[in-house]
C-alpha cells in the first residue's frame, strides 16, 4: 500500500512511552490498535512534501531542548479515553511548524486547539469509555512525560511506518 499522508508525532521518553503503551495495549480494541502510544501534532501532510517537511524537522530539533509536559487530567473523548498534556514548549513547536507549513494542512491540522494528548482508547462504545473515564480519573496523579524529540511516520491506511526520527539537541525551545 501506498503512504496517504505524513504524520508527525512528538516523542516521549522510553518509560513514559512504554507505560502509556501498556495502558493502550490493555485498552484499546485489539482489531484498532495498530499502533504504539503517541502524541499527535499534525496528522496529514502531503507525502509529496517529505523532503520539505524532513528539512523544516531537522531545523528545528536543533534548535530545541528536551522538555517535560505535565499530563494535567484524564479527558473523556465519547468513544475513548486519553491522557491530557500542556507544555508552553510544545505548543510554541506546533504553532512553529504550523506557520511553516500553513499552505500544506488539511482542515484537522489548521482548526486544531489541542489539548496535547496520548489516547489509551478508542472506538468502543460510550458507556465502556464512561467506565474506563471513571476508573482512570479516580486514582489519576499529575505526573511529567519527556519529550525528547519529534517523529514522522507514513499514514499507510490504518498502520503508520517511520519514515524519520529527529531529536531535540539545542539550546532551548524553537
Amino acid at each position: 500500500m501506498q503512504p496517504t499522508a505524513l504524520i508527525v508525532t512528538l516523542r516521549m521518553d522510553a518509560a513514559s512511552a512504554a507505560a502509556l503503551t501498556a495502558l493502550r495495549s490493555a485498552h484499546f480494541p485489539p482489531s484498532r490498535n495498530w499502533l504504539d502510544a503517541h502524541i499527535t501534532l499534525f496528522h496529514a501532510l502531503p507525502v509529496a512534501e517529505l523532503p520539505r517537511v524532513r528539512q523544516d524537522m531537522a531545523e528545528i530539533v536543533e534548535r530545541t531542548a528536551p522538555f517535560k509536559l505535565d499530563v494535567d487530567r484524564v479527558q473523556f473523548l465519547g468513544a475513548g479515553v486519553a491522557y491530557a498534556m500542556s507544555a508552553p514548549e510544545a505548543l510554541r513547536l506546533r504553532a512553529t511548524l504550523a506557520t511553516n507549513w500553513s499552505g500544506l494542512l488539511g482542515a484537522q491540522d489548521r482548526q486544531w486547539r489541542g489539548p496535547l494528548h496520548v489516547t489509551v482508547q478508542n472506538k468502543v462504545r460510550p458507556d465502556q469509555a464512561r467506565m474506563l473515564h471513571a476508573e482512570l480519573a479516580r486514582d489519576f496523579v499529575p505526573w511529567k512525560v519527556g519529550a525528547t524529540g519529534l517523529d514522522l511516520w507514513y499514514y499507510m491506511g490504518g498502520p503508520w511506518e517511520r519514515v524519520g526520527d529527529f531529536a531535540f539537541c539545542g539550546a532551548g525551545p524553537a
